[in-house]
């Protein structure tokens, strides 16, 4: 009876965690969409079901580590790459592994796009879509290990 208690415990524990990971939540890889290289690390937190994302590591080569945001056009201009928020505002929406609602700032042209998040590959990579209007693209992040 124990052994059949502590497996099912331990099923449950690690289904579990599988699941945990079909979430946006978590550290990202992003990827320059022009060289393939990473650009930097994206940790994305949830607080009372609303996701926010920060730049936590600037991995790019060419990168200087003083870097500011100077194309921002709101509170966020001057500040420091590291550390910035570039995702707000985005919750889940009923139903589905997606993630929508909030906005996204590429910090390289100051602009801020429509954004949704989805979960692919068992929470192994993330669909991180853009857009304004009908107009947008994907990236694909890749959960840091």
């Amino acid at each position: 009876m124990m052994n059949r208690f502590i497996a099912g415990f331990a099923f449950l524990a690690v289904a579990g965690a599988a699941l945990a990971q079909n979430t946006p939540v978590g550290k990202w890889h992003s990827i320059d969409d022009k060289t393939k290289e990473i650009k930097s690390e994206i940790t994305i937190t949830e607080a009372g079901g609303v996701l926010t994302g920060k730049v936590s590591k600037i991995l790019r080569k060419d990168a200087k580590p003083d870097a500011k945001c100077d194309e921002c056009t709101d509170a966020r201009k001057g500040q420091p790459m590291m550390g910035l928020e570039i995702i707000r505002g985005i919750k889940k929406e009923d139903g589905a592994d997606v993630w929508s609602g909030g906005k996204i700032l590429d910090p390289e042209n100051g602009k801020e796009y429509t954004l949704k998040l989805t979960p692919e590959d068992g929470g192994k990579k993330l669909a991180v879509r853009g857009s304004i209007g009908p107009f947008g693209r994907t990236q694909t992040w890749v959960r840091v290990q």
